[in-house]
């Protein structure tokens, strides 16, 4: 049986398949209603990619992102008001900062699970990892890179990809190239964020739209 799960591993990794590492701990809160749950799995995944690293046969790195469009921030901000019960002026309030942020940076979440924490510095000056937002006008790197901490039940409940040994990361990008192009031009599909050091490089391709 252990011979058959070797091989069966072995044979994902060949293939390409991604995977994400077993997870551990509570199950990632949900929301009572199935239809509201089920609608915002699907926009997570519109907006979300996730992919290894891998030192031969041994993972070095598993990363999720998820793009922070002006959609997704306004599920975001309806499933927390979901989860807190909270009053429909303060909705109004968290929808209205979200639209007003988004329009002045491209952000993401990026979670991380490494084995070896030598390797989780992606918020320290001198970082190992570049990051890069690549889309048809170019690439940008990020204005801001914020440590969110690691992954509890809070953070798992927007971004149910993650788990226990994850840790949480905010990369901002800007809107407009050194150029004055937008870095996202309009009716762009799709952008890729591009995570690479020495230890490997990880293309992470999300919807734009």
């Amino acid at each position: 049986m252990k011979k058959l799960l070797a091989t069966g591993a072995l044979l994902g990794m060949l293939s390409g398949c991604s995977s994400l590492p077993p997870a551990v701990g509570e199950q990632a809160p949900t929301l009572h209603d199935e239809g509201a749950e089920e609608a915002y799995r699907a926009l997570l995944d519109k907006y979300s990619a996730n992919q290894e690293i891998y030192d031969g046969f041994d993972t070095r790195l598993f990363a999720g992102v998820t793009l922070q469009t002006q959609t997704f921030r306004e599920a975001r901000v309806r499933r927390q008001a979901a989860f807190q019960v909270l009053p429909p002026p303060k909705v109004e309030q968290l929808l209205a900062e979200e639209r007003t942020e988004a329009g002045q940076v491209h952000e993401f979440f990026l979670g991380v699970h490494v084995n070896d924490y030598r390797y989780l510095d992606f918020d320290f000056k001198r970082s190992i990892w570049r990051m890069a937002l690549v889309t048809p006008a170019g690439e940008v790197t990020p204005v801001r890179i914020r440590r969110l901490g690691r992954a509890d039940l809070e953070m798992r409940a927007y971004y149910p990809y993650t788990s226990v040994f994850w840790v949480g990361y905010e990369v901002q990008f800007p809107t407009v190239m050194s150029s004055g192009q937008p870095v996202i031009p309009p009716g762009t599909e799709q952008v890729t964020f591009r995570l690479a050091s020495s230890l490997g490089k990880a293309e992470l391709k999300v919807s734009a739209q």
